[in-house]
């Protein structure tokens, strides 16, 4: 009897040491997303990085009422700064018909747009496609009612399986609440005072992208629907993201950086962006990574060049 328990002790601590990583102490996984809320994706074993990406690049251009609005090479950005980074990719494409009507329901979703699809090889070179699913968008905004996320779910699926030629997996968890990780700042300036504040503060950083600019409500205006005044910008630093990739894999559907400026519906003007906090808590990142602490300040220190008069 007392070997046996003996054994079961063993085995337990075992298990528990086991599903940590001894480098960063957190239960995630690196490779596959597997615990990452509202995040789908696909895992080939048979395929090529390159092609794989590529296929997604031809069949969004396939597709008329699509536009690409940026490639981000994680990888070359990461050699930039003298870093390593095994293949990772990330596009950023919309349909204006499909995700104007998610921000007149509320414009805070245009945060999590343009859609954003991430390709990277795994460390036992799988080809892992991963894409935020409509159940995170539509809670996280509360649009979960709206008529076209049925649409924008099956295209996001179509894509990543045709892609990767493998079957989607479909997150095990898309508990989030409604306006989860968004740190918002009000302005009584106007959204292009706003924006070219921001835009400002970023290019007098040499240390930083602007990777894409995108003016939804002239992409709602295209397709003929109406939007108050509602900007996206995308930027980014290599030093800062690139350790966070390297510790958790899946967090470069989150990168680049984006904040969104927008007129809301009693005229003031408000500023959001993701909380560095919150998505060390959604990929299981390693809190003690000091870049973390560095992107914080970053962000708000430009949240407050942008909004200061």
């Amino acid at each position: 009897m007392k070997s046996f328990k003996f054994l079961l002790l063993f085995v337990l601590v075992f298990s528990f040491a086991a599903c940590q990583d001894d480098d960063d102490g957190n239960l995630f996984d690196n490779e596959e997303p597997d615990d990452v809320v509202g995040l789908n994706y696909t895992e080939a074993d048979n395929a090529e990085f390159a092609t794989t990406y590529q296929n997604i690049i031809t069949a969004l251009n396939g597709v008329p009422a699509i536009g690409i609005v940026a490639e981000v090479n994680h990888s070359n950005n990461a050699s930039t700064a003298g870093l390593s980074l095994d293949p990772t990719r990330v596009v950023l494409f919309g349909n204006p018909n499909l995700g104007t009507p998610l921000m007149q329901a509320n414009q805070r979703a245009g945060l999590d747009l343009p859609q954003k699809m991430l390709v990277y090889q795994a460390s036992d070179d799988d080809i892992i496609v991963a894409y935020n699913n409509t159940d995170y968008l539509g809670k996280r905004h509360g649009v979960e009612s709206v008529s076209t996320l049925p649409m924008i779910a099956g295209a996001l699926k179509n894509f990543a399986e045709n892609a990767s030629g493998e079957t989607i997996k479909t997150a095990d968890d898309n508990n989030v609440v409604l306006d989860e990780g968004i740190i918002e700042v009000t302005s009584n300036r106007p959204v292009d005072t706003v924006y070219n504040q921001l835009l400002a503060a970023l290019n007098a950083n040499p240390n930083l992208i602007v990777v894409a600019e995108l003016d939804h409500q002239a992409n709602a205006a295209s397709v003929g629907m109406e939007l108050r005044p509602t900007k996206l910008v995308v930027f980014g630093n290599p030093n800062l993201g690139t350790p966070l990739m390297q510790n958790q894999r899946s967090v470069g559907i989150d990168l680049p950086q984006k904040m969104l400026i927008y007129e809301a519906a009693d005229g003031t003007t408000k500023l959001i962006y993701n909380d560095p906090a919150y998505l060390a808590r959604r990929h299981g990142l390693d809190t003690n990574l000091e870049q973390l602490t560095t992107i914080t300040g970053a962000l708000s220190n430009l949240a407050a060049a942008a909004t200061t008069e």
